[in-house]
């Protein structure tokens, strides 16, 4: 996935969760963040950050803020993409690579299945397979989690797909890392305990979960490899 007229520029604050004001061009800028997660730890004042500029003139907001470079205490910054729509468009780029379900299956987006709507619906061999995803955002000393704050609805997708099994369908969960570096993947039971409860109970009942980190530059973002996941009880 890649982004069009990208510019550098400092992060200063975020007034709410949906705009921050960033030091671009020796001016201050009121840009919207395309996440409306907490990211307290991503968007600290003095962090460089990345913006799309809009071409819409009738936006409010002439740029949209997707990546920022994440400052770490003795470690080296982390280049992280923070925008949460980012993960759908890299999980269908890489659906369609053939990397994880057979050359030629049918891929679909935004698919309906009774009451729930899923991220990807994908048919392969004459088989049946749903598959949501979650960016992951939030790290620290090389492990990520998610979520950064509790997520009723991600909750609720879990269940759906703890259904899906129970009708014999396939079910996938894929956890998008939005940044390289990273070596493991844990549900944060801190920050939400039912969302690591019930994902626990989703792999025991035969839900596929998976996490993938990512390659991510100021401009473009591309799934790059598997990673290993710690169900443990963490808190």
């Amino acid at each position: 996935m890649r982004y069009s007229d990208i510019v550098p520029a400092v992060f200063l604050s975020r007034p709410n969760r949906f705009i921050a004001e960033v030091e671009l061009d020796g001016r201050i800028e009121t840009v919207h963040v395309k996440n409306t997660g907490r990211c307290h730890e991503l968007l600290t004042k003095g962090a460089r950050v990345w913006l799309e500029r809009s071409h819409n003139p009738a936006r409010k907001t002439a740029f949209d803020l997707v990546t920022v470079e994440k400052i770490r205490s003795g470690m080296p910054p982390l280049l992280v993409n923070m925008d949460s729509q980012m993960p759908n468009h890299a999980a269908e780029e890489w659906l369609r690579k053939g990397d994880l379900f057979p050359e030629g299956s049918v891929i679909k987006r935004e698919s309906v299945w009774g009451n729930s709507r899923f991220d990807f619906r994908i048919e392969h061999e004459g088989n049946t397979s749903f598959l949501e995803v979650k960016g992951v955002t939030l790290e620290g000393s090389g492990i990520v989690s998610f979520p950064d704050a509790p997520t009723e609805r991600g909750v609720k997708h879990i269940n759906e797909l703890i259904e899906c099994r129970k009708q014999g369908l396939g079910a996938w969960l894929l956890f998008v890392v939005q940044m390289k570096g990273p070596v493991l993947f844990r549900p944060n039971d801190k920050t939400h305990r039912e969302f690591g409860d019930t994902l626990r109970k989703a792999v025991s009942m035969g839900v596929n979960c998976i996490a993938a980190d990512c390659i991510v530059t100021p401009d473009s973002v591309e799934i790059d490899q598997l990673m290993p996941i710690d169900l443990s009880i963490n808190i």
